[in-house]
């Protein structure tokens, strides 16, 4: 015999009917991706990068969910960034927004001198003791960066994440919606979403991702929990269905 669906309930008492997505205009359409093993292949055997919808980067770095963390830094002024929250809320860190700046500073103009034909941008440890960062600081002489920079970026990135479990697991900033370390794409524009995540993947960046806190404003757009992104999206792109 077959046994009968039975539909899961959320909340507790009448928590659905409270809860109906037309009260919250800030909100998100997960999709669900069809099972690696439903496709015919093992678990693993697709590697990918996990988008954290619905998650507070912040806090759970706080709570200690990750060893290390990708974001931007800069040579001029980090007060607004999230590397500046991190040294702030973190007790064992003997660090200061100050400090982070004074040390990328003391980097860019020591390559300027020894360095200057090498591939920019380069990557700074900033160890907090219990949280590793790693900065990927901005070109000297740019406002913003590039999807090349986070290209090259996250291809050191990996590099040094490489066979090394100690700095394992590790999140990244989507660089979007940037306050001090802006992304922008050759049309003078942020890219999208997708856009970085292929280039993070691409890199060979296999961490999780937090998407940046605008994207809740797109419910009525469903999004995926991972990349790359089920075959089906392309088909439709093509016109199929």
């Amino acid at each position: 015999m077959t046994t009968p669906h039975v539909p899961v309930r959320l909340y507790d008492d009448e928590g659905e009917l409270l809860m109906g997505t037309e009260q919250f205009p800030d909100r998100v359409s997960l999709l669900p991706i069809e099972p690696a093993h439903a496709a015919g292949h093992a678990p693993g055997a697709t590697p990918r990068a996990r988008i954290l919808w619905g998650q507070d980067l912040l806090r759970d770095l706080l709570d200690g969910r990750y060893r290390t963390v990708v974001c931007g830094v800069n040579d001029t002024d980090n007060a607004h960034g999230v590397i500046a929250k991190l040294v702030e809320l973190i007790t064992t860190s003997q660090w200061s927004p100050r400090s982070v700046t004074s040390y990328a500073k003391m980097f860019q103009e020591s390559v300027a001198v020894h360095a200057a034909h090498d591939r920019e941008p380069y990557v700074l440890k900033y160890d907090l003791d219990s949280l590793l960062i790693l900065g990927l600081l901005r070109p000297k002489g740019r406002d913003y960066f590039t999807l090349e920079d986070l290209s090259r970026g996250f291809g050191t990135v990996s590099k040094m994440l490489a066979d090394r479990r100690e700095r394992l697991p590790v999140a990244a900033v989507s660089f979007l919606n940037a306050r001090a370390n802006r992304l922008l794409g050759p049309n003078g524009r942020e890219p999208s979403f997708e856009s970085v995540l292929r280039t993070m993947y691409h890199a060979g960046f296999r961490g999780d991702v937090y998407p940046p806190p605008s994207a809740w404003r797109y419910g009525t757009v469903g999004v995926f929990p991972s990349y790359p992104f089920p075959e089906s999206l392309e088909t439709m792109r093509a016109g199929g269905h």
